[in-house]
């Protein structure tokens, strides 16, 4: 009877819209993702305005790690024109970051019965889907920069041109897979959490629910904001190498 009980109360995907030129709004997830940005916003002006050349603060120290970890993750895959993409690097991870942890935010006016006012934007699809097109985009924009008109179309062919079609399927899955990667593990999460508290007798799940949360949320959550930001630095390295820059590798390695 319990399991029934969680099953008319569990609400999947359902968010408070408004309608705009034909479109539909997500009220919470926009919030979420504002607040997100915001706070974003303000640890980068924060820093800009703490910034010196003596002893670092905490943020800035903060700052600095993260953007010494995201450059040499970039060279490492890039080489030294991967400095220009650390800045992508660096926002992409910590927005993330920012937006699976807003999930610790208690906003929920019933637990276990209406959902948080203020959910991770992270676990509904927009978000990363938005995100990873934006991110594939810019990487074909390099590819194409990087390789010229004939490289660019070369590159599709490439162990062998009748791998061409597989090639092409590859970079269309690429958004796909980045996008529920990371919706599908906020999700997930954000369901468990649910089931929980509806199961639960409410004087004993917040006690899994916290547990939980700080492993699903706080570690996963910060996994999963650095493998996304890790494909994207990879996804640039393979767009701007040069297949005669592999086989002069090769040829050097025999």
């Amino acid at each position: 009877m319990r399991t029934l009980y969680a099953a008319k109360t569990i609400t999947v995907g359902v968010h408070p819209t408004v309608q705009l030129f034909g479109l539909t709004f997500d009220v919470d997830i926009m919030l979420s993702t504002l607040l997100a940005a915001a706070i974003f916003l303000y640890l980068g002006l924060r820093m800009r305005a703490k910034v010196t050349d003596g002893v670092p603060g905490k943020l800035q120290l903060f700052w600095e790690i993260l953007f010494e970890q995201v450059s040499d993750l970039a060279q490492s895959a890039i080489g030294p024109k991967g400095r220009r993409f650390v800045p992508i690097g660096v926002t992409i991870f910590l927005f993330i970051l920012i937006c699976n942890w807003i999930d610790f935010i208690p906003s929920a006016m019933h637990p276990g019965v209406s959902g948080p006012i203020l959910p991770a934007p992270t676990g509904d699809v927009n978000l990363p889907l938005a995100m990873a097109l934006f991110v594939i985009v810019w990487v074909h924009f390099e590819s194409f920069r990087a390789r010229g008109v004939k490289g660019y179309a070369k590159h599709f062919a490439q162990p062998y041109a009748a791998l061409a079609p597989i090639n092409m399927v590859e970079e269309i899955t690429k958004p796909i897979t980045l996008t529920f990667r990371l919706f599908g593990n906020l999700f997930s999460g954000g369901l468990m959490v649910a089931v929980m508290t509806t199961l639960l007798p409410i004087y004993l799940s917040p006690i899994p629910e916290i547990g939980w949360k700080l492993f699903d949320t706080g570690l996963l959550g910060a996994i999963q904001a650095f493998i996304f930001m890790l494909l994207t630095i990879l996804y640039f390295g393979m767009a701007m190498s040069h297949e005669e820059e592999h086989e002069a590798v090769l040829e050097t390695s025999h």
